[in-house]
């Protein structure tokens, strides 16, 4: 443990009541908080832990473990645990009172609380995490509050390490506080004394390497942040956004996202089309710019094409002044299309000059046969600067280890003796992890040639998939060409080239590969052959060439090697291909690198203290996996720790970084104010009174009831009940309704959600939900069930607070009843069950308030009762069925069973008949009628005219 980790333990302990910590990203929270667990006693009651995400979970039990391991051999007692769904009450509640250190997640933490399963005075503390994503109406608040009204001794320590999402929102440390019944906010950030102190005692030898991006790398780079600029622009125009947000560097970021959405949502109904695809069209450019410096070239072109696809003419940026040079450019990194003239590759142009001259092309076609003209493809497979980079980085790190091997430095250099000779390479994700131990491992020529392999295959299954509209003309009428990219009205763009040459070439070429790999399977000796024999064009697939005429002439242009040799164009392009010569050389190279490990950083695991090296290279730099290993280095003072930086020069990827640093002492800075200023309410013993309901303004109808009475004098209030179903914790509206005095009880209930009377149902929709609901039909259910078990059945529909309260805009809203109109659903539903009330609701706060009213003269719900509405009893009877009153529900049930028969047309055929037996001997023509059909109608009379199968 780091020094300044016992600082922050010791202002944590000052106050019995606990606090908030917000520490920079890295610095070893995980480590804090395991170290916090070895002050715990079982004697004391229970430790839980709440908000944990699984990564986390595992992170602190390691650490916890290698702490026991340093205080105490053999086995280590007590170690946390972990409750789940799976484990029943009895098992819970000994847990409870074993007293031991718990991970548990809070919705099950506070169903156990309201039903009384947990006695409160047997929780000694909550430890919360991730405290950036608390709210007042979040459910650990609930738990917070449910348990500070009843154990005065417990006490709350809540962290978090993203202070840059505590300065979100007005005053959101303040309000965390509040709702944590918390006073103390302690603020550790990168350049605070103690941990710079610590830090910087001995810091690990930093090796800081820019690599020069390529050309078109360059351009891409530039044209993306063109077009980034263009789009926020035209975002400033709508003059419904704060413009000092709107900035490129803050477009790196995928808060930035959050950001716009929070400010647009509230106005999001009133939004144009245009204003809601730039949103998202800022989204997909951050994606453009973080995975140009992420990934290689073939993998960049193929999410290209699956962006152009996919996105195609709803996108604005797509038809931006730069956005041709986009996908011009990534295309030029992996190949070159164009014609030959007398031995000499012209390359092709701009899509804009290839689509104009496309009628004198096609006139050409027949003439391409001849040695003047032919249509070429040319592979370039551009490797990332990077990876060169980085194998010279590991021969360099080898080389230097034999040196001191042979001369004897080796103690030297690993310090305390203790280095394994493992080099740790972090990357962002696990796929760039995979390709680069490739890439160490096979040579990063032959890794490109898999990928262009893979992606000119997949050219193939996409030609293959069937298509639609396939009666429709080949050649659309109004093609229009807009900064390179032709527009084809009714039409997605090529997923490739404007040019169909070009995409037949890259079909011609995948088709052989195809051919080579059916071939390898038939003949894997033969193949093994031609790959170790080298340069051949049929055992690799290498120089693909097409000419944009029949089949039978493209297979005479790429077939035998040495009619390839004899052409002078396809020869130099042969002679421009990466071949097996530097591919050996690399492999030769290879067996030099010392043994290295790849780590992916969004795995989130602690490798560092696993691994122990003494070489690590940042190959996608990240500013907590920076800290993490001045950390390292921090608990290893005699390990001699080198760090190499790889960089891209001048690249949003330094800039991204750079920002990430002023970002979070900007937050810090803005923390440290509100901290000044912040006011804390405390009772007369210092304790914090946090957000109690009894702070908060009478509600209008509870003052409008007392002016009503005689001398308003208030009687006795009795104390609302409200029965929710445990599916429902998920949410945060019952730590409202609790908030507003009233008594929650969790059951598992068959029909609707809330039970607020004997007599009244809620089933709670949110948007999303909703609109799901639909979709698959379960809301007619669920509507149904309410209907014929409660008299009042109702359908809350409630809308977020900081949304809009609106489901589309006026404009949207049509007269006539269509099938995919929301509102159309809605009016249909309604006609069908006449009796179901809808209730708009505009926040959480405003449905406790309705439910207050709606439970003024109601008695309180039976939870007996409830929990056996729908459920049918062992004779198959179901209680208070208010269905069976009017109809034979028998007789329903099995007339929806019978084929033919469907939601939509049971009740015209209940009632066109008055009993099975009638529905029996109707004729074809009446169950059409009824039925809404022929085809349906003429399934149910098979069905009941079908004979009884006998045995003979």
């Amino acid at each position: 443990m780091v020094q300044f980790h016992e600082h922050i333990i010791t202002d944590l302990l000052e106050d019995s009541n606990g606090g908030l910590v917000v520490t920079s990203a890295g610095l070893g929270l995980h480590k804090l908080i395991s170290s916090l667990f070895l002050l715990h006693h079982h004697s004391n009651g229970c430790l839980l832990i709440l908000s944990a995400t699984p990564p986390q979970r595992a992170s602190i039990l390691q650490n916890y473990e290698n702490a026991l391991r340093s205080q105490i051999s053999g086995e280590f007692p007590n170690l946390p645990s972990e409750i789940t769904s799976d484990l029943p009450a009895n098992q819970r509640l000994s847990l409870y009172n074993s007293g031991g250190i718990l991970f548990i997640t809070s919705r099950i933490l506070i169903v156990d609380l309201l039903t009384h399963r947990i006695p409160t005075s047997a929780v000694a503390g909550l430890v919360i995490l991730n405290a950036h994503s608390l709210s007042d109406t979040s459910t650990e608040a609930f738990i917070v509050r449910i348990l500070r009204l009843t154990n005065l001794s417990l006490y709350v320590r809540a962290f978090s390490d993203r202070p840059h999402s505590m300065v979100s929102g007005f005053a959101k440390a303040e309000r965390t506080l509040k709702c944590l019944f918390l006073r103390k906010l302690h603020l550790w950030p990168r350049f605070q004394v103690y941990v710079s102190q610590d830090l910087e005692r001995d810091p690990p030898e930093v090796v800081d390497i820019r690599v020069p991006m390529s050309t078109y790398m360059i351009g891409i780079q530039k044209a993306v942040i063109e077009v980034m600029d263009a789009c926020l622009k035209e975002m400033r125009k709508t003059n419904k956004v704060d413009v000092e947000d709107l900035t490129v560097e803050n477009g790196l970021f995928k808060s930035f996202d959050e950001i716009v959405r929070r400010q647009l949502d509230p106005i999001w109904h009133t939004l144009g089309k245009r204003t809601k695809q730039l949103v998202s069209d800022l989204k997909t450019l951050r994606k453009l710019l973080d995975y140009l410096v992420r990934y290689d070239a073939v993998t960049y072109l193929k999410y290209l094409d699956s962006v152009r696809a996919s996105e195609s003419f709803r996108s604005v940026w797509i038809f931006a002044e730069s956005s041709y040079k986009i996908f011009e450019y990534a295309k030029k990194r992996v190949y070159h299309f164009g014609r030959s003239d007398s031995g000499k590759v012209r390359l092709s142009k701009t899509a804009s000059t290839k689509k104009r001259k496309l009628n004198d092309n096609k006139k050409d076609e027949d003439q391409s046969t001849s040695a003047e003209s032919r249509v070429v493809l040319e592979e370039v497979l551009e490797e990332p600067p990077k990876w060169k980079v980085l194998l010279d980085v590991l021969r360099e790190i080898q080389e230097e280890r034999e040196k001191q091997a042979s001369s004897g430095e080796e103690k030297d250099h690993l310090g305390d003796g203790d280095d394994n000779g493992i080099v740790l390479v972090a990357c962002k994700d696990e796929y760039s992890c995979m390709q680069l131990e490739d890439c160490t491992t096979n040579g990063s020529q032959k890794v490109m040639r898999e990928e262009w392999e893979k992606y000119l295959l997949s050219k193939v299954q996409l030609q293959a998939l069937p298509k639609r509209n396939a009666k429709k003309a080949k050649e659309p009428k109004g093609i229009g060409v807009l900064d390179g990219v032709v527009a084809a009205p009714g039409k997605k763009a090529e997923v490739s080239s404007t040019s169909k040459q070009e995409h037949d070439a890259l079909l011609a070429a995948a088709s052989e590969i195809s051919k080579r790999i059916n071939k390898d399977i038939v003949g894997e000796d033969d193949n093994q052959k031609l790959v170790d024999d080298g340069g051949s064009v049929k055992g690799k697939g290498k120089g693909k060439k097409k000419k944009g005429s029949a089949g039978e002439k493209a297979n005479n242009d790429v077939a035998p090697e040495d009619k390839a040799m004899e052409d002078g164009c396809l020869n130099e392009v042969f002679l421009r291909k990466h071949d097996q010569g530097p591919d050996a050389e690399s492999s030769r190279e290879t067996k030099k690198l010392p043994p290295v490990v790849f780590y992916a950083l969004e795995s989130y695991k602690k490798i560092l203290d696993i691994l122990k090296p003494s070489t690590i290279i940042a190959y996608h730099p990240d500013i907590a996996f920076v800290r993490e290993v001045e950390i390292y280095k921090a608990e290893n003072p005699s390990r001699m720790v080198k760090v190499y930086f790889l960089f891209y020069e001048d690249s949003t990827e330094m800039q991204k970084f750079e920002a990430s640093v002023r970002r979070e002492n900007g937050a810090f800075e803005s923390l440290i104010r509100q901290k000044s200023l912040m006011m804390i309410p405390v009772d007369q013993d210092g304790r914090c009174l946090g957000l109690d309901s009894s702070n908060e303004p009478q509600s209008i109808i509870s003052q409008n009831l007392i002016t009503r009475k005689a001398g308003g004098r208030r009687e006795a209030e009795r104390e609302m009940q409200v029965i929710v179903d445990m599916r429902e914790f998920m949410s945060t509206l019952p730590n409202v309704l609790h908030r507003k005095g009233m008594r929650i009880i969790p059951v598992t209930l068959e029909v609707g959600d809330y039970i607020l009377s004997p007599l009244i149902c809620v089933e709670r929709k949110s948007i999303q939900d909703l609109f799901r609901s639909f979709a698959s039909g379960r809301l007619y259910h669920q509507v149904e069930m309410m209907s014929r078990y409660y008299r009042i059945p109702v359908l809350l529909i409630e809308f977020s607070q900081d949304k809009s309260f609106s489901f589309q805009s006026a404009s949207d809203i049509g007269d006539d009843v269509t099938p995919n109109n929301i509102i159309s659903k809605l009016s249909l539903l309604v006609l069908h069950f006449p009796r179901l009330r809808i209730i708009w609701s505009r926040s959480l706060h405003a449905t406790a308030e309705i439910f207050a009213s709606l439970k003024s003269n109601q008695d309180e719900p039976d939870e007996v009762k409830a929990i056996r509405v729908g459920v049918p009893s062992e004779e198959g009877i179901v209680e208070n069925d208010v269905r069976a009153e009017n109809y034979n529900t028998s007789a329903v049930e099995m007339l929806r069973r019978l084929p033919g028969v469907t939601d939509s047309n049971y009740r015209a055929i209940m009632d066109g008949c008055k009993s099975l037996a009638e529905l029996a001997i109707l004729p074809v023509e009446r169950l059409a009628e009824l039925m809404g059909g022929q085809k349906a109608a003429k399934m149910l009379r098979e069905f009941l005219d079908a004979k009884y199968p006998t045995l003979l």
